[in-house]
């Protein structure tokens, strides 16, 4: 008996320690679930809904992401099987143009903004005014903080040249990116690599800095509107900021990876941290 009674302790401590562990392993998977699906701008709408799930049935609640995950990948295969993935040091080369475009240094503030009328507002009313100046433009802009740009100027000059994907009806369309002074080229990477440095820019940002002693950098995006929407514009502007920004390491690896080792560059990498901020 006391044998027998051993041998069923030991089970049960056996049994508790795997069971412990599931549970601590679940635990640490839901942990990592949550706060994936909280970065998804969607999530507050579903919270409550997520909450519940969560808590009644955490088992159900990963493999729904699992799931989700692997239709995810499936499309994925169908998408972007006949993409060209061949390497991509070929792009890394800025357009010749580029170097010799007097007129990207030459955009000056003044020409578009008359700088009169801001010298003596803060950074706040400059911005409303510069919001104000371009609502009914079609042409992107923003007001930068000077410290952020900093950063997006030091990671410009670092890494001059990647690629975005752009959210298309059939799939996603990339598009490159070179980056020059204080303005950002962006090109299709199909025409870039039919037409090479002839290829036609689908969207130019410049960022002007006449009033960093203000503590601002403001920025202006003209686009093809026969390649871009207004929409898709901004799409590539806000990718820009996100990856060039430096607060998120994964993307600043890539953008290390894209242009000191291209031959490790995954294209699909793009796409993941894209659908990383959409709808999971």
């Amino acid at each position: 008996m006391a044998i027998g009674f051993r041998y069923l302790c030991n089970c049960h401590k056996l049994l508790h320690r795997i069971g412990t562990r599931s549970i601590m392993t679940t635990s640490a998977k839901l942990e990592k679930a949550v706060e994936q699906l909280q970065q998804n701008p969607y999530y507050e709408k579903y919270a409550d809904r997520i909450a519940a799930l969560q808590k009644t049935s955490p088992e159900e609640f990963l493999q729904r992401l699992e799931a989700q995950k692997k239709s995810k990948a499936e499309e994925k295969k169908k998408k972007f099987g006949a993409v060209d993935t061949r390497q991509f040091s070929s792009v890394l080369n800025p357009k010749e143009s580029l170097k010799s475009d007097k007129a990207a240094e030459d955009k000056k503030l003044d020409a578009i903004f008359k700088l009169d009328l801001v010298k003596d507002k803060d950074a706040s009313e400059i911005q409303v005014i510069w919001e104000e100046y371009h609502k009914n433009k079609e042409v992107i802009s923003a007001t930068i903080p000077m410290n952020l740009y900093t950063t997006l100027q030091k990671n410009m000059k670092e890494y001059p040249t990647f690629l975005f994907p752009l959210p298309r009806s059939e799939g996603y369309e990339f598009v490159m990116c070179q980056c020059y002074g204080e303005t950002v080229h962006f090109t299709p990477l199909l025409a870039f690599q039919v037409h090479k440095e002839n290829a036609p820019e689908c969207l130019t940002m410049v960022h002007y800095t006449e009033l960093g002693s203000k503590g601002i950098v403001l920025m202006r995006g003209e686009y093809d509107k026969n390649v871009l929407t207004g929409q898709e514009a901004q799409c590539l502007a806000n990718q820009f900021q996100m990856y060039f920004s430096g607060k998120d390491q994964a993307k600043l690896q890539l953008l290390e990876t894209f242009n000191n080792k291209p031959d490790s560059f995954k294209h699909m990498d793009l796409i993941t941290e894209l659908e990383n901020i959409s709808l999971v």
